[in-house]
């Protein structure tokens, strides 16, 4: 079991990137060195956007067992769902590829 969030980040985006484009986003407000203010993505945007080959856009967050996701995530997941999106929440590998339905590979190959 993944213990640190950046692990279980690295960890789904090695295996996600072999399924499709894959890409990690930042959420909220930073400050360049100088101390200038950035906005970026949403309060709540998913860690993770995956792109599969069919096209359609999944977005993860990735939450290590025993956190929850903060009120803003858990609305941008349901709105991403309420599009027609994949979104969901992830605490393993596992569950980031069964929310993306990437297929289990073949036993047989």
């Amino acid at each position: 079991m993944i213990t640190n969030e950046s692990r279980l980040i690295y960890e789904i985006m090695h295996e996600l990137g072999k399924h499709g484009a894959v890409y990690r986003t930042n959420a909220g407000q930073f400050y360049t060195k100088e101390g200038q203010r950035v906005g970026s993505l949403p309060k709540g945007f998913a860690d993770i956007l995956f792109i599969g080959t069919d096209g359609i856009a999944c977005f993860i967050e990735c939450k290590v067992r025993g956190y929850k996701p903060t009120p803003e995530q858990a609305v941008f997941i349901e709105r991403m769902l309420s599009l027609g999106a994949r979104a969901g929440i992830a605490h393993s590998v596992d569950e980031a590829v069964r929310i993306c339905c990437i297929p289990a590979d073949d036993p047989n190959k």
